[in-house]
């Protein structure tokens, strides 16, 4: 395995951003492009803390697949109402800066989003408005329904956000809205990725994550969703980042001719 630590300049955000990468030792001088899981980090973390708090590194080896850690601030993965276009960056541009740079695959098939917390609300939003590029997207603890968390926003908290998404009351039915932008998926008959969603029992987050499971559920999505003891913390994520791998629908390599 290969641990890569790079640094690069943003057009979009006129910045110059990091992202860490890991990688499987090549087995032939021409490898096939890899299968990639893009993970994504929460609210006040960055694109380290995955390795520093996880045994990420350790779990990949043998899989075969990358794993691409980007950092975005405390961005929600959002083009801001007063900032940066941070939506533009992960969506656009990181893939395809981060595949000129390495032997990662654009296939649907082989592409898959995990984050936690911001990462995880990150996470389905990417799958969720970008079906044709990913085949799953796993959610940890993640803020999905937004409309719905927003009204507990107060002081300091809501003046953060509203310069991210805008004013409080512009969510519900926004593309910032992940119960919107599952539902018009839905009406357009687009397939849908597959989803993993799982969040702990004490964590302050669980009763958003059931509210969200089962509003999916409802529009007939089919929603591998987990739950039990555990707080928002990363002893819990590091146990379900390992469920997110096996669960992952990682295609065997066709024998080249």
């Amino acid at each position: 395995m290969a641990l890569i630590h790079c640094d690069f300049f943003s057009r979009t955000l006129e910045l110059s951003m990091s992202m860490c990468v890991v990688l499987p030792e090549p087995r032939t001088p021409t490898p096939d492009p890899l299968p990639t899981l893009w993970l994504l980090h929460g609210l006040s973390d960055d694109h380290t803390i995955w390795q520093r708090r996880t045994g990420i590194e350790r779990y990949v080896h043998g899989m075969g697949l990358a794993v691409v850690m980007p950092a975005v601030h405390r961005s929600y993965y959002t083009n801001m109402g007063e900032g940066l276009r941070y939506w533009d960056f992960i969506s656009e541009e990181l893939p395809a800066l981060a595949r000129g740079m390495f032997p990662l695959s654009a296939r649907r098939a082989d592409n898959f989003v995990a984050g936690l917390s911001m990462g995880g609300y990150g996470a389905f939003k990417l799958a969720l408005r970008q079906p044709e590029r990913f085949a799953a997207a796993a959610s940890l603890s993640g803020v999905l329904d937004i409309a719905a968390y927003s009204k507990h926003w107060e002081g300091e908290v809501l003046r953060e956000r509203e310069r991210i998404f805008g004013p409080r009351e512009s969510i519900a039915g926004s593309d910032n809205d992940l119960v919107s932008v599952a539902q018009a998926l839905m009406d357009r008959g687009a397939t849908p990725p597959a989803l993993f969603q799982c969040c702990g029992t004490e964590d302050f987050l669980y009763a958003n994550n059931v509210l969200f499971r089962d509003k999916l559920t409802a529009m007939g999505f089919d929603v591998h969703y987990e739950e039990g003891p555990g707080d928002h913390e990363w002893e819990y994520w590091d146990r379900q980042i390992q469920r997110v791998l096996a669960w992952l629908p990682i295609r065997p390599k066709e024998p080249r001719p």
